[in-house]
């Protein structure tokens, strides 16, 4: 506990010498406290001052990029919850970048021959210098000898001990966000612990590259039948927790139109299949690319779409898959009380609220979409204000439609500069039909009708001691013995236990020095 201490002062002086405390400020005023203390850790030092012309986000993307790995994610995670920093810091953080110098090639030689072993090594020939490098790991091209055929690929490294780098620094972040929350009462509705704890839990999985791997394997199973979108096939032999090789993209950036058209490139054709190849993921197959920004998308030269960067994916089940498609082609058809009923039905709106109020609400959100042009019409903006309008009715939040949200934006714009007069709706509306004719056909109900009695049948012989445990449960519930928390928040608890346990041994410790102090004085 004491090398967080330690941690935590470096890292609160190299915030102070950012320039990024000088531009919370601007956001938010920090308590005079906090500011005092900043000023006296980077005493001796000059504070950097980043370009005033620049607003407010740009600053503390400067800031959070000058500062290194564990600020970046930082920034680029908070860039997904608005609900915590507001929508417009939101829009600047998502624009956070973290390119950084690249390690040696010796250094990245040495990684690949550890992990992978002698034998495997060998087969692998013309390692390039790096061609990407990112704050956790870089990419290399290479070729590799697969059943006598030579295949050239791409290989992603971790950087050399980043997750201990990261782990260390968490830490430390941890510990100030455990004392602001309980120094300023303010600070409590921010959840800083929690949001902590949840950057460690989504970059420790990032920091883990067979999970990336299972996830772009999986994405290449649900859609290797889907003609014009193609996810590059995993090489397992040379897969590892620290390097992920897979097929070497032969395409051009999506963003690339001159040398799209010059290709032949249909971009009409191209922006509808992006929105449709995503929303088929999600409500077709439940899991989809989280992260499908223009640099993570290659277009090949027959228009085939193929992404890359498989860390962030989405999972929606099927009930929430069904609620995305029925309100989505609700709105379609500006139906407002077919779209409030799906609500209810699914129990996302508590049912003592009035069903006419909230499909009131859902046209207001609605018919202004529709009376805007059909290029400025969005998806993703429809689904924002809907969960905007939700949260009055205090509709819970559901986390994976808030990251399919925030894709569908990115999906809507990489389309629409492709080509502009892409109509978002009438690309949608085939894909959404089709999924809803499926879920609701006779074959599709009559499945659900036999695997769900199936489950009962076999869980028939169980029913007595299920019943015991439920009077068991129950009882102990009313005696105010059993606490049901969500056993996801496990490791969050004891965290905060580790933290109390290090302020109460602070404390005691003080008092001691103090009694000692008074003894012998």
């Amino acid at each position: 506990m004491i090398k967080r201490v330690f941690k935590l002062f470096q890292i609160a002086r190299k915030l102070a010498l950012s320039g990024a405390v000088e531009t919370i400020n601007d956001f938010h005023k920090l308590p005079t406290t906090l500011n005092l203390f900043f000023s006296l850790i980077s005493m001796g030092s000059q504070p950097k001052h980043i370009e005033a012309k620049k607003k407010g986000g740009e600053k503390l993307c400067d800031a959070l990029q000058g500062m290194g790995t564990t600020f970046i994610k930082l920034g680029q995670f908070l860039a997904t919850r608005p609900d915590i920093i507001g929508e417009e810091l939101t829009k600047d953080l998502e624009k956070l970048q973290d390119k950084v110098p690249a390690f040696d090639l010796y250094d990245a030689k040495k990684i690949i021959k550890k992990e992978i072993g002698e034998n495997f090594f060998k087969n692998i020939k013309e390692i390039s210098e790096p061609i990407a490098a990112a704050s956790i790991a870089q990419v290399h091209i290479a070729k590799i000898n697969v059943h006598d055929q030579e295949k050239q690929v791409a290989i992603k490294i971790l950087r050399p001990d980043i997750e201990k780098l990261f782990n260390e620094e968490l830490d430390a972040l941890m510990l100030f966000a455990y004392i602001v929350e309980n120094t300023f009462s303010k600070a409590k509705r921010l959840k800083l612990v929690e949001v902590v704890h949840l950057l460690r839990e989504i970059t420790n999985i990032e920091m883990d590259l067979r999970f990336e791997a299972a996830a772009a394997n999986e994405l290449y199973e649900n859609t290797k039948n889907d003609i014009g979108f193609n996810v590059p096939k995993i090489y397992w032999n040379y897969t590892t927790k620290k390097i992920l090789t897979l097929d070497k993209v032969n395409g051009v950036s999506i963003r690339e139109f001159q040398k799209l058209k010059e290709q032949g490139v249909d971009l009409k054709k191209l922006a509808e299949n992006l929105i449709q190849f995503f929303l088929r993921q999600a409500v077709r197959d439940g899991f989809f690319h989280g992260d499908m920004h223009q640099g993570n998308l290659f277009v090949d030269k027959e228009g085939n779409i193929i992404p890359v960067d498989f860390g962030i994916m989405g999972r929606l089940d099927k009930s929430n898959r069904k609620f995305l498609a029925e309100i989505l082609y609700g709105f379609i058809q500006r139906d407002y009380v077919k779209v409030a009923d799906v609500h209810f039905q699914a129990g996302l709106v508590p049912q003592e609220a009035s069903k006419e109020e909230f499909a009131q609400a859902l046209r207001s959100v609605g018919e202004p979409i529709f009376g805007q042009s059909i290029k400025d019409i969005s998806g993703g903006n429809l689904l924002a204000q809907l969960f905007e309008i939700t949260e009055k009715f205090n509709m819970a939040t559901q986390p994976p439609l808030l990251l399919l949200q925030k894709t569908m934006v990115v999906v809507e714009g990489v389309a629409r500069k492709l080509y502009p007069e892409t109509n978002i709706w009438e690309v949608s509306k085939p894909v959404l039909e089709n999924w809803l004719k499926d879920i609701k056909s006779p074959r599709s109900t009559f499945d659900t009708a036999v695997n769900t009695s199936s489950e009962i049948i076999k869980r028939i012989p169980d029913l007595p001691k299920l019943m015991d445990r439920a009077e068991y449960a129950l009882k102990l519930m009313a005696e105010g013995k059993l606490n049901l928390t969500v056993a996801g928040n496990r490791n969050l608890e004891i965290e905060q236990m580790k933290l109390r346990s290090f302020r109460n041994n602070i404390v005691i410790s003080f008092f001691g020095i103090v009694i000692v102090f008074l003894l012998v004085f």
